[in-house]
């Protein structure tokens, strides 16, 4: 509806008051303050790389005190509260953190070293686990994986790469030694084609032992315990027991420090916020006494800033004019009604200062086109209901999210009245519940207010094509609308009311034509006057097209030429109006699922079962309905807005207004009279 007008303030301060004049500003959060424009050899600008790594250091130790808090000791959550907005506290709550923010940073220093013990405690369970795994093949040796022997005799342990019987196993190791050998061979455990084996021989036979051994894959095993494996699966259990212990325990620590949650989110945001300070100091240019900035701030707010800078810090205030080549930030102020679509308008890209701000009209239209779409009562009434309980019930979530969810609250309103307009309940509810349950034979209880596009489409699409020309005419009124405020008389004539009377020409001739009555299946009759003046009134549109789209061109062939190719554009006019057949489409597709599913649930006849099986199939078909229909309204009548619409007069480049204010994530300062 309008752009907010924006004053540009240029500041020196004593250097002195530096840091309180930034904490003022910031706590204001209505200046976006830049200083690449001031330039000065004489100036010098301060290192705080160092202290705001400091200060974001700290602010990350607090986000993660917060996340181990939310792991170890979770809030209890209500419902919704994915629509809750940030914490309100009030100042003396961020002074009280400020002044015990030692003890706090104790308290998150010490938080951290439990996360990093457990990390360490998991890291020895983990490797106790793995040994344990390695050792469960070995549970029948009785004696020390790294036994070698004893003086007579040596113990051979290890692996087989397959699996071999105990017969196998003595009849290769006693290969080529005499008789009666003196070996003996067990196997210990056999899986996954591996197969472990302990053999006895004489020390005097245990090279050859070995060699027919490694002949069959023998292999040493890769951990060689000097425990009896049962005895250190024992050990390692019990490690285990205690890390686990250990583990509880510091979770237990961190859980106490719960209750101190909220300052925890006050500390990190006090923290942020000095962090962003000290970003903004170090781009200060200053001299020996004096420090220089400039800002933006909104026109209506400028000479209060000026004054409190003023009076509380003797600052030196004056009001600058816009230089060439400088763009004013873009803020839009609109009504309660249109304000919920400013999220729209600026995923597309916002108004620059001296342009119009659409967001009024372009809201009427996407209200209306996400109804037609959807087009449901039943589905309406459930958007509407379930955005006013989370606006009612979190009035002071993040502004974003309260527009989309007001965006959302009155798209259900429109998406109501046109369900009623078109006849639909989620779907043909009411009928079917009539006809299964209660033997109704009626020819409908839920009557259209208007008409029943599933039985008469034809008559919907002409209304869209209507709807369309409307839209695509109003934004070809708002170039028309700059183009005067411009003062271009000649462009308005020549761009904007050729074009009307062209396109308006070209449409009286059709309405009466037998090929639209054929398509559309209604009939117009005009006065016998309207033939012939439709006619003129195209030519006219015509003529002024060809002759003065090309008026920058001194050839005059070369203009007409260029004329003829821009009456070629009123195909893409055509092309334009025929993409609002989508919502038609959409809200035929919304009407004939709904019936589907409806007709499904049906299916069981009536009865207790043949409730429960409805209730069951179309609540779950119905919210699956409305989830993939409210979503491909909102791309479609975005794309509407976006392609069509602003296609025909809006040009983006503003840039958002980036105010220098605190920078919370968790807590809003509420300041305390």
């Amino acid at each position: 509806m309008a752009i907010v007008s924006m004053q540009k303030l240029s500041i020196c301060a004593n250097k002195k008051n530096r840091k309180a004049i930034l904490e003022t500003l910031q706590n204001l959060g209505t200046v976006e303050i830049f200083t690449d424009g001031i330039e000065d050899e004489d100036l010098q600008i301060t290192d705080t790389q160092s202290a705001r790594s400091k200060y974001e250091r700290r602010a990350d130790s607090f986000d993660r005190v917060l996340k181990l808090l939310d792991a170890y000791a979770p809030e209890e959550k209500k419902g919704l509260s994915l629509f809750a907005g940030r914490e309100e506290v009030g100042r003396s709550d961020v002074d009280r953190v400020r002044q015990n923010r030692r003890r706090y940073n104790q308290d998150a220093a010490r938080i951290l070293q439990d996360e990093k013990d457990i990390s360490e405690c998991s890291g020895i369970i983990l490797k106790d686990r793995t040994q344990i795994e390695a050792l469960v093949p070995w549970q029948k040796l009785g004696i020390p994986m790294d036994t070698s022997g004893t003086r007579q005799t040596a113990i051979l342990i290890g692996t087989l790469p397959e699996v071999i019987t105990e017969e196998a196993l003595y009849a290769a190791a006693i290969r080529d030694l005499p008789d009666p050998p003196a070996v003996s061979a067990e196997i210990l455990s056999t899986a996954n084609d591996e197969t472990c084996i302990c053999v006895f021989c004489l020390k005097d036979d245990q090279a050859k032992v070995s060699e027919n051994l490694r002949q069959i894959g023998f292999a040493r095993p890769s951990q060689m315990l000097s425990e009896i494996p049962a005895e250190a699966t024992i050990r390692l259990e019990r490690d285990i027991e205690e890390e686990e212990k250990r583990i509880e325990e510091l979770k237990a620590d961190i859980a106490s420090f719960a209750g101190k949650r909220e300052d925890y989110r006050i500390a990190a945001d006090y923290y942020r916020t000095r962090a962003e300070k000290y970003k903004l100091l170090g781009t200060i240019p200053q001299s020996q006494s004096y420090f220089f900035l400039e800002g933006w701030v909104p026109a209506d707010k400028a000479d209060r800033v000026a004054q409190l800078l003023t009076e509380k810090y003797g600052a030196c205030v004056e009001k600058e004019a816009l230089k060439d080549g400088e763009i004013e930030p873009t803020i839009l102020k609109n009504n309660r009604f249109s304000q919920a679509a400013e999220g729209v308008l600026a995923s597309y890209g916002l108004p620059q200062h001296g342009h119009v701000d659409p967001t009024f009209i372009m809201s009427i239209f996407y209200v209306i086109f996400f109804g037609m779409m959807l087009s449901d009562a039943g589905y309406g009434l459930v958007m509407f209901i379930a955005c006013a309980v989370a606006l009612k019930k979190f009035p002071d979530m993040a502004a974003g999210t309260k527009k989309m969810i007001q965006l959302f609250f009155w798209c259900g309103l429109s998406t109501t009245f046109w369900g009623f307009m078109y006849g639909g309940f989620f779907g043909d509810a009411i009928d079917v519940i009539a006809r299964t349950f209660f033997g109704y034979t009626g020819d409908g209880i839920v009557k259209a207010l208007w008409f029943e596009p599933l039985k008469d489409p034809m008559r919907l699409l002409v209304y869209c094509m209507l709807f369309g020309v409307i839209h695509l005419f109003v934004g070809l009124g708002i170039k028309g609308y700059e183009l005067l405020k411009a003062g271009d008389i000649v462009g308005f004539v020549s761009d904007i009311l050729a074009w009307y009377a062209f396109l308006m020409g070209l449409i009286l001739m059709l309405v009466p034509s037998d090929l639209f009555a054929s398509i559309a299946g209604m009939t117009f009759n005009f006065p016998s006057w309207v033939g012939p003046f439709s006619k003129g009134l195209a030519l006219c549109g015509m003529i002024v097209i060809i002759l003065m789209s090309g008026r920058g061109r001194r050839n005059w062939a070369l203009r007409i030429a260029l004329g003829a190719y821009d009456i070629y554009g009123v195909t893409s006019w055509l092309s334009d109006v025929l993409s609002y057949s989508r919502l038609l489409a959409l809200g035929l597709a919304t009407g004939v699922i709904g019936n589907v599913i409806n007709m499904m649930a049906s299916m069981f006849g009536g009865g207790v079962v043949g409730a429960i099986l409805f209730i069951i199939i179309f609540v779950l078909g119905h919210t699956l309905n409305i989830g993939i229909n409210a979503l491909g309204a909102y791309v479609h009548t975005n794309r509407l807005q976006y392609v069509e619409f602003f296609g025909k007069f809006y040009e983006a480049g503003g840039r958002p207004f980036t105010p220098f204010q605190n920078a919370n994530k968790y807590v809003e300062v509420k300041e305390e009279r």
